[in-house]
Order: structure tokens, then sequence, then C-alpha cells
């Protein structure tokens, strides 16, 4: 649609309202300002909703493998560090780690708490990107003998710090001719690790892999090996090799059943809020519909003296066209504008926030992450800007429509 430089001037001239067309002038600006609004909030929390996504795999899948080897109760792996070693010269299989992952009851002069505990080696916590961040301020070196390390809220809970000493009670027991008594042992606190992810900080802790082999029995023995993949998208097919070369002697499962039903909340809980917020960039485009048959109104002098010196209903419709388009647009670039920028200072705008109100706008235990992530899908904010133009265009045409179709004859007579 190409429009001459006539119809430009003229839409721009009716875009500047004068003083008795202010009412116009405020509906068009209650448009403009929805329309902005509507794109922005919509990029905001389809960015934190990917955030929220993308964090949670991180963290998930740094802490887990994609694919884990279990053994059964009865027969722990006994032969693990080969078993690693042959998961590891598989095709697309970036690393094996053995471990040993238990529930266990973390008591202190002070308090108790219950707690999931894994021993691994201390080589293997720096395979892993998340725990080697986590683990930073520690000296790994000294994770071997009888020292733990915990999460950093679960040592808030328990009122420990490094030096302090914890007893771990294990509720698989020793069997001694009384019954079955609980394995029970003090340890020093080596220091605590944050991951970001509140469920690791507040419920794990870490000990060195031959220390819980002595604690809970499995002299040379491990319970699971966790496998992280190269790429996510062979799982399929790697797991399938797993399971044949374990058979029946462990149980194989991968992330992606341990976490679906939460992921699966997270999409559904995503596109239900991209369809509400939609409505809002809806509404605005009904008052741009409304600004402009308003605006149709007040110009019906203005358009029968067109007609009559040989404007044709294009050039009259393109007009209006303009008019309402130039809301649309501008609204949405506006709009990307604040939603983009508001993304990228997402973690300070939300401290500003906290610390004007005094209140705890993210917390933690609620939302899992320590931080309010945004992370922004440039196709999405394109499909966000086509939708927020295509909306506001359409909104354009029945006033537009109107205002060709308007007879000169009883607009002038009208007047």
């Amino acid at each position: 649609m190409i429009f001459s430089k006539f119809e430009r001037m003229t839409a721009w001239r009716y875009l500047r309202a004068k003083r008795k067309e202010g009412f116009i002038s405020v509906i068009s600006g209650f448009a403009f300002t929805g329309i902005a609004l509507g794109v922005a909030t919509l990029i905001i929390v389809m960015s934190v909703m990917n955030g929220f996504k993308s964090e949670l795999l991180s963290r998930i899948l740094g802490l887990n493998g994609h694919i884990v080897v279990a053994a059964t109760p009865e027969f722990p792996f006994t032969n693990y560090a080969a078993a690693a070693e042959g998961f590891e010269n598989m095709t697309g299989v970036q690393s094996a780690v053995p471990l040993i992952e238990r529930q266990i009851l973390v008591a202190t002069p002070h308090a108790a708490e219950g707690a999931m505990i894994r021993g691994m080696d201390k080589t293997d916590l720096f395979r892993k990107d998340v725990l080697r961040k986590g683990f930073m301020p520690l000296d790994l070196e000294s994770f071997e003998g009888d020292v733990v390390v915990l999460g950093e809220r679960l040592a808030q809970k328990l009122g420990v710090f490094a030096g302090d000493e914890v007893t771990l009670i294990s509720p698989n027991g020793k069997v001694t001719a009384f019954g079955t008594m609980p394995r029970m042992k003090t340890y020093t606190v080596l220091g605590t690790f944050n991951v970001g992810m509140y469920e690791y900080d507040s419920a794990f802790l870490f000990m060195p892999l031959e220390t819980a082999q002595k604690f809970f029995g499995l002299k040379g023995a491990a319970t699971q090996i966790d496998i992280t993949l190269q790429n996510a998208d062979e799982l399929p097919f790697i797991r399938s090799a797993v399971e044949e070369s374990v058979g029946a002697d462990a149980y194989v499962y991968d992330w992606k059943q341990t976490n679906s039903a939460f992921f699966n909340a997270l999409d559904v809980e995503r596109n239900v809020m991209f369809l509400i917020l939609t409505l809002i960039i809806l509404v605005a485009a009904f008052n741009i519909i409304t600004a402009l048959i308003m605006l149709v109104q007040d110009k019906g002098r203005d358009i029968a003296v067109l007609r009559t010196m040989g404007a044709t209903k294009g050039m009259i419709m393109r007009i209006f066209f303009m008019d309402g388009a130039f809301i649309g647009v501008v609204g949405t670039l506006i709009g990307f504008g604040i939603g983009v920028a508001f993304c990228a200072h997402i973690e300070s705008i939300r401290r500003f926030l906290e610390n004007f109100s005094g209140r705890e706008l993210f917390s933690a235990e609620i939302y899992f992450l320590s931080q309010l992530p945004a992370e922004v899908n440039w196709t999405e904010v394109y499909v966000v800007g086509i939708v927020s133009l295509l909306l506001s265009f359409l909104a354009t045409l029945y006033p537009a429509y109107r205002a060709a179709k308007m007879n000169p004859v009883e607009a002038l007579h009208y007047e």
C-alpha cells in the first residue's frame, strides 16, 4: 500500500487533536498506552516463563544426569567404576558419575532436618559446572575423610557453620541381636554450597564417596550412575542403548520422567498466560476503533470537502488507516523497548521493589530459584509484534471503511 504525500500530511494533521477534539485525543492515548503496555507485559511474562524453564532445567541437569542407572536395593553396583567407564565410551555420552544417594536425618543440638545425601568422589564434583560453581568458595582438596558439605539454606536451618559438627542418622540401620538399629555418626562441616535452586540448597548435602560407603555399609559399591549427554536431543537413542547394556540388573530412567509433570505444568501455564495477556492488546485495539470512529464523525465535514475536491474513497480510507496504524506501530515499538529493557534489568528491578516496599516479592521457597530469571526468545518477541500489529491494522479497517463510504452531500447537510 503506497501513501501519497497528501495522504500522509492529512493523516498527521488529524492525529494532532485540537482543543475541541481533546476527548478523541484522550481515547487515542489510552489505545496507544494499552498497546504499549500489552506488548511489554506479554514480552516480560513470556521471557520470565522461558527463564524459569531454562534455569530450572540447567540446575536440574547440572546436578543430575540426563539418564540415571539405579541399582536394586539388594544388589548395589560393585563394579561401578567399570560400568561408568563403559557408559562414557558410548557415542554421545559426556560423563558417567557413580554415586550414593540416600535419605537421612541431619541433627544438631539445636535442630534436626530431613535431607538427601550424596556420596561423590571429589574429582566428579569438578565435572559438573553447576556443582563446581556452587562449591567455588570451598577447598575441595579437603573433601575427604569424615566431612560433609551442606546446602547453604540447610546450614541456616540447622544453625551450623564451617567447622561445626552434625550427626547423620540413616533409617537403613544395622541388624543386631536387639533388632535393626539406625546408623548414626558425627561428621565435621567442611562448608556450604549454593547452586541457586532452593530445593537443593535446602535439602542436600554431599560427602566423599568412600565415606558414604562406610556409613551405609556399602563397601566398594554405589547405588546409581548419573549419565550426562553431549546433546539432550539424543536422549531416546542413548537411553535405549543403556537399557540394552544393563538388562534387568538395574532400573533406567531419565530426567523427563522424573520432572515431566512439573515442566508440563510450566508449558501449560505459559500458553495460557500468552492467551490471557493477548486480550490486553485486543482491548487496546477496540480503543483504536472507538477513537477512529469518533474522529470520522468529527471530521465529517472535512471528508465531504475532500471528496468534492476530487479525493477518492481509497484516499480517504488510507488517511484514516494511517491514523490507526500509527497508534498500533508506535505503541508496539515502545512496548518492545519497555519489555526488552525490563527483562534485561529484571533482577535489579526486583531488588529495588523489595527494598522500596520492604517485602519479599520473589520467595525462593515458593519459586525454587533464588533469582528472578528472564530469557528473551526473539522468535516469540516477533510473534508478539506481529499479533499486535495485526490486531491494530484490523481495528482500523472498519472506521476507515466507514469514512470512505460517507456521503459528502449528507455530511455537508448534517453540518
